[in-house]
């Protein structure tokens, strides 16, 4: 079988060492940078800060399909001349057409990074630990016109530790997607996988989040909230402590919650030293956050803290 993987990053290498492991052909990549970015721009980027991926692709001597949009005729004749089978989609911000879709000989699957029909959209990373859960995971199911709709092909579970950020968690769910994409290819080749339809009645879909979720919210949000969201946002925004016109950001390797209680929004203890406040949330528990920052202030956030913070 012939496998051209449309995708990004972290999840683009694991898929390309997925269709090396099963044995099969990688016919081609076509990178979501080149739908993003200018020619120029992204030669600068791939020459001085070349990617895992781009090594990859390098070392490799992969077939790049270099052209601005999946849903182009320039891709699609790409696509009918390499005579592909499978069109793997691992994190891809364009919606494709059904003719794309339709284009290789037997399927277009996205792989998506939750136990679909929950949490689809476009960050489940980021959602999941959001919303508290303990497990996610990764989800290859036959592309359709409806986004995360189509039919579930496989899955698998990874479970979310309470000291796990979204970096953590899509690390453990892109080498999944990587076991699994091994799994899906032999499966295929040996027509022993079968397709089944999503539960509708237990999807969920979550969007974007808008970034005000960095401000973080003492006396409106619980401990267990803004614990979640300090994880749930790193690496992809920082989170701030408010104090008067200073903001700090949070450490979110060092934030935990305590056996100690207060008012709301209320600073019940300070440390200079290990950069620390903790402040007591909305159900009244505190959090103490150590390793603070302050945001264009850094070398006196020490000072601020042992001055400044009342």
């Amino acid at each position: 079988m012939k496998v051209v993987i449309l995708g990004k990053g972290e999840m683009l290498a694991n898929l390309m060492e997925g269709v090396k492991d099963s044995g099969f052909e990688l016919a081609a990549v076509f990178r979501h940078e080149r739908t993003a970015m200018n020619k120029f721009k992204l030669f600068l980027l791939d020459f001085f800060k070349s990617s895992p991926e781009v090594t990859m692709i390098k070392e490799r001597k992969i077939k790049e399909i270099k052209c601005k949009s999946a849903n182009s005729e320039e891709f699609k004749r790409e696509i009918i001349k390499l005579n592909a089978d499978i069109i793997f989609v691992g994190t891809w911000k364009e919606k494709l057409k059904k003719e794309i879709i339709d284009l290789p000989t037997i399927a277009t699957i996205n792989v998506h990074p939750s136990l679909l029909p929950e949490y689809r959209g476009p960050n489940p990373y980021i959602q999941t630990i959001l919303h508290g859960e303990t497990q996610s995971g990764v989800t290859f199911h036959l592309m359709t016109e409806e986004l995360d709709k189509g039919p579930v092909l496989a899955q698998q579970k990874v479970e979310i530790l309470p000291c796990d950020t979204a970096k953590e968690l899509k690390e453990k769910t892109v080498f999944q997607a990587r076991l699994l994409a091994c799994e899906v290819l032999k499966r295929l080749n040996a027509g022993i996988i079968q397709p089944v339809e999503q539960n509708e009645a237990k999807a969920s879909y979550f969007p974007n989040i808008s970034g005000d979720e960095k401000m973080l919210d003492f006396k409106n949000q619980t401990s267990a909230e803004i614990l979640n969201t300090i994880r749930a946002l790193h690496p992809y925004l920082p989170t701030y402590i408010t104090y008067k016109n200073v903001f700090f950001i949070v450490n979110p390797y060092k934030a935990r919650i305590l056996d100690k209680s207060g008012d709301s929004g209320q600073i019940i203890a300070k440390c200079s030293r290990t950069r620390s406040l903790t402040i007591c949330a909305k159900d009244g528990k505190a959090i103490k956050m150590s390793g603070l920052k302050a945001y264009r202030l850094a070398p006196f956030t020490k000072l601020l803290i042992k001055y400044y913070v009342k």
